[in-house]
Formats: C-alpha cells, sequence, structure tokens
C-alpha cells in the first residue's frame, strides 16, 4: 500500500518580518475599505463603482504601504513619548 505524505504544516515566518507585515496587512485592509467608501460615495452602488473600485484600490495602495512604511519610525516615537512605557517585574 502506498502512503501519502502527510499534510504540510505551514510555518510562521520569522519575528524579523513583523517589521514589513504589519504595515503590509495594516495598508492593505485600509486602503480597501476606505477606497470602497469613497468610490462608493462618488459612483453610487452601480456597475461603474464595480469597475472603478478595484483600480482606485490598487493606486491608493501603492501610495498607502510605502508612505506608512516612511511614517512608521515616527508613529512609534509619538506613540512612546505619549503612553508610559509597560513596567516588568
Amino acid at each position: 500500500m502506498i502512503s501519502s505524505p502527510a499534510p504540510h504544516r505551514r510555518g510562521k515566518l520569522p519575528a524579523r518580518y513583523a517589521a514589513i507585515i504589519m504595515p503590509l496587512v495594516l495598508s492593505v485592509l485600509m486602503t480597501f475599505v476606505v477606497s470602497a467608501i469613497s468610490t462608493l460615495r462618488s459612483l453610487g452602488p452601480t456597475p461603474a463603482f464595480v469597475a472603478t473600485w478595484p483600480t482606485a484600490w490598487a493606486i491608493s495602495w501603492l501610495v498607502a504601504f510605502p508612505t506608512l512604511l516612511a511614517v512608521l519610525p515616527l508613529v512609534r516615537r509619538i506613540v512612546a513619548f505619549a503612553v508610559e512605557a509597560s513596567r516588568t517585574n
């Protein structure tokens, strides 16, 4: 009897990728929602919305992702200034 190989478990990415994956996921989700709302507001729920939205989303993501990568260090400094550091015992 030929046995099939065990299903391959997907591993997680190493922690060093978090600095890229977090802004990637954030930019995808935020631009998805914001571009949908903006395009829907402009065109209404029409076939033109369905045709226009993917391009509007892609353009907004192309701007948002590199912008997010550039401003995240500043945002982290602002948050560190505004929020008390946690105390470890």
